[in-house]
């Protein structure tokens, strides 16, 4: 798939409340994502309800937002 060059910031959305055996694999491909957009040159803005995560963590985004999200 061809680069998209019309993109500059790219908006993730974090994956919602922690239900036991569900959050960490969530958290980690999020966190992935942000780290390979980063990577690529991409502003990422990260909007997640929960800071207990690896992914607001400061080295993952551009921004982040710690919000409920209802």
């Amino acid at each position: 798939m061809p680069r998209r060059t019309d993109l500059q910031k790219i908006l993730v959305i974090g994956s919602g409340p922690i239900v036991i055996g569900q959050a960490a694999e969530f958290d980690y491909s999020g966190a992935q994502a942000c780290k390979v957009l980063l990577e690529e040159g991409f502003e990422v803005v990260l909007v997640n309800s929960n800071p207990a995560t690896i992914m607001t963590d400061p080295e993952f985004a551009t921004a982040t937002y710690i919000e409920p999200l209802l």
